[in-house]
């Protein structure tokens, strides 16, 4: 089918000088130990002076690592190179602009505000725009209708879709950009579509850029803050080879295309040496974030690139992305430091701190307030493929302020970290996710069905106070926020259960709403969808397998009353089996094909190639019509 499903594991046995002690992991430590947060650090990595410089630290790895190999057994095959995506890049872009091209109102649930995400809905003006199955639709919903206009191929019309995923879409102005990974060519593709105010749909161009593949189960390739494109993605560096073939770079795709036409998207002087030795033997990565301006119709670009370890789990907040670099081991015994790089989106020097433990996925991240907070496992992954979904082992949140960031000498200490005491989990898939002031933490089922144990964790992250302990009775699958509650959603058997939390002076469980025999439609963060529609009400929306009539599939939709969860009633799909659509590329959904989706006081549900819009009438949603926008009308049982 395309994707890699690769696992590896690894197990932090610290302690190091001026490091943690991770014996459970780390015990809480005095309130008066938490500085406060002071400037950012001005010290930050050195850029290579020229490319002659660069090549001579390149020339000199391979001498050390050739040497090694004389004296040394040849080591076991390499774990396959890391994810996520890139794009192209000329010579300047601007820092990302804190105003978004459109001001309506996001149908994306994101992690960080003005921080749009790559997903398979948007909205642009009166239509939807939805990525399915290698296809790019338009659906007016403006006017109080319903109604399909236009599709097109979610790729050029002169390129060959086969071996090709198209993932991720994201839309900025009247500018489409389609984010897909080939292995056909060998890189990420980013394909640019014109939207009039019709929503007619015009192909523009794709550009190629040489990348590994960029997917995770959790996380997403791209973001959008503003019209700056914002991309990551890690190259391993071949070292016995001509190493220009493995730094970044682009080409506009045009027919008769080949490798001659990639150019490099930035020079030695971009390129930043992180603090950390180096090792052949596990790999080096050079990680690139690149800022593209979708303002401009040439999509000028901007990359920024560091020498580290390949494992890493990326995050972006609203000035920077992080990336958590971890060297990849097979033995779980050995110590091991990461190197955590904090990239500027305005095109700044990179800065370092080192630390231990790796995060789950990108949820584990929350800059604010002057701090970066982060919660570390001592067997996480990392966030490649399907590894989140393995055992993180013990737990810490670490909390450091920015300062600490500089040329990569300083350690996150034992003061910065707060132990998840109890909850060491090597066989299941984490859960977590800031929400308001608190840190949520829990685990799901494993590939085996089990649910490791029925609590979650709770700690508000900027106090020294340990965390708490809160029994569900069902797994957690699923955090999100209720305003400036949560909600843990997870199975208990055969049914889906909806678990409220008050996030208050404490965490306590609230309401609680369990659907039969029904589990989640989608696990993915944009699965789910919270609209406010008073102080502590709302309505929930997530899709659904089962519950109600029959197993297919549908959008469940719940009232909040100040935490008491109550069932409002489902919008549900119509058609069933594989639709004969042919499907050229991307035919597997990958990214889900369920959605909620609120746009003033209208709701819809996104049900694979149906839109089903509903209206509340005393308190129940009700279907007032439905499109169906596939492209063939056929269904094959």
């Amino acid at each position: 089918m395309g994707r890699r499903n690769s696992r590896w594991g690894w197990l932090l046995a610290l302690p190091v000088a001026g490091g943690i002690a991770w014996s459970g992991l780390v015990p809480a430590v005095p309130a008066e130990s938490q500085a406060a947060p002071v400037a950012k650090s001005r010290v930050s990595l050195r850029a290579f002076a020229s490319e002659a410089a660069l090549k001579a630290e390149l020339e000199r790895l391979r001498r050390e690592e050739r040497e090694r190999l004389r004296r040394e057994p040849p080591p076991p095959p390499a774990p396959p190179p890391a994810p996520m995506a890139a794009a192209p890049a000329a010579e300047a872009a601007s820092a990302p602009s804190a105003g978004a091209s459109s001001k309506e109102e996001s149908i994306t649930n994101t992690q960080v505000a003005g921080v749009d995400e790559g997903g398979i809905v948007k909205r642009r003006g009166d239509h939807l725009v939805v990525l399915r199955r290698g296809r790019l639709f338009t659906v007016r919903i403006g006017g109080d209708v319903l109604k399909p206009i236009a599709s097109i191929d979610a790729f050029g019309p002169d390129i060959d879709p086969s071996g090709a995923w198209y993932d991720e879409m994201l839309v900025s102005g009247n500018t489409i950009v389609v984010i897909g990974y080939s292995y056909q060519r060998g890189g990420t593709e980013i394909g640019l579509f014109d939207l009039d105010e019709s929503g007619g749909l015009k192909y523009r161009a794709t550009y190629h850029l040489r990348s590994n593949d960029y997917y995770s189960s959790r996380n997403y390739a791209s973001r959008l803050i503003g019209d700056k494109l914002i991309f990551y993605a890690p190259l391993y560096i071949n070292l016995f080879g001509d190493y220009t073939t493995s730094l970044p770079a682009m080409r506009r795709w045009q027919r008769g295309a080949d490798a001659k036409g990639f150019a490099r998207i930035l020079d030695a002087k971009r390129i930043y040496r992180g603090f950390g030795k180096l090792d052949a033997r596990s790999g080096i990565a050079l990680h690139t974030v690149t800022v593209c301006d979708l303002g401009k119709q040439d999509m000028p670009c901007r990359a920024t690139a560091v020498f580290g370890a390949p494992g890493q789990v990326f995050h972006v907040s609203e000035d920077a992305a992080f990336v958590w670099t971890t060297p990849w081991s097979r033995d779980w015994n050995k110590p091991r430091l990461s190197e955590v790089f904090r990239i500027p989106l305005d095109g700044g020097a990179p800065s370092a701190l080192r630390a231990e433990g790796a995060p789950i996925d990108q949820l584990s991240f929350l800059q604010r307030d002057g701090y970066l907070n982060v919660l570390v496992g001592s067997r996480s992954n990392g966030q490649w493929m399907w590894a989140p979904e393995g055992g993180a082992g013990k737990l810490a949140l670490m909390r450091v302020p920015l300062s600490m960031f500089g040329d990569g000498s300083q350690m996150a200490r034992r003061m910065h970290y707060r132990s998840v005491t109890g909850f060491d989990v090597h066989d299941a898939a984490v859960q977590n996710r800031f929400v308001g002031d608190w840190l949520l933490v829990g685990a799901g089922r494993n590939w085996r069905g089990q649910a490791p144990t029925e609590n979650i964790h709770a700690v508000r992250y900027a106090s020294r106070e340990p965390f708490a302990t809160l029994s569900i009775g069902h797994a957690a699958e699923r955090f999100e926020a209720l305003g400036g509650d949560g909600i843990v959603i997870g199975q208990s058997d055969q049914d889906l259960v909806f678990t409220s939390l008050r996030l208050g002076d404490r965490a306590e469980t609230a309401g609680r709403y369990v659907l039969p025999k029904a589990s989640q439609g989608e696990q993915r963060t944009h699965g789910f969808f919270y609209r406010p529609t008073a102080q502590q009400a709302g309505v929930v929306g997530l899709p659904v397998l089962g519950g109600g009539d029959g197993p297919g599939a549908s959008v469940l939709f719940l009232h909040n009353r100040a935490l008491a969860l109550s069932d409002a009633g489902q919008l549900k799909a119509r058609k069933r089996g594989v639709l004969a659509d042919d499907c050229k590329a991307s035919c597997v959904d990958w990214y889900g094909n369920a959605r909620p989706i609120f746009i003033g006081e209208r709701v819809f549900a996104l049900l694979g190639y149906e839109i089903v819009e509903g209206g509340f009438e005393r308190d129940r949603i009700r279907e007032r019509r439905r499109v169906d926008f596939s492209p063939g009308q056929v269904i094959a049982r």
